[in-house]
């Protein structure tokens, strides 16, 4: 198991039955980097990521 897993296994557990807009999702990473700017490179990496989902050439 990855640490991340525990992480991402709390956030179903605390949120899973949430409905939220990805725009909802958005500003919660930025306001996260606002707080955390050492994760910026790794969030926006993340965030290009979901924007990219369903790129055939990504």
């Amino acid at each position: 198991m990855y640490f991340t897993d525990r992480g991402i296994e709390e956030l179903l557990t605390r949120r899973g039955d949430e409905e939220v807009s990805l725009a909802w999702v958005a500003d919660q990473l930025q306001a996260f980097v606002d707080a955390h700017p050492e994760f910026e490179v790794p969030v926006e990496r993340f965030a290009t990521w979901l924007a990219r989902l369903d790129d055939p050439e990504d």
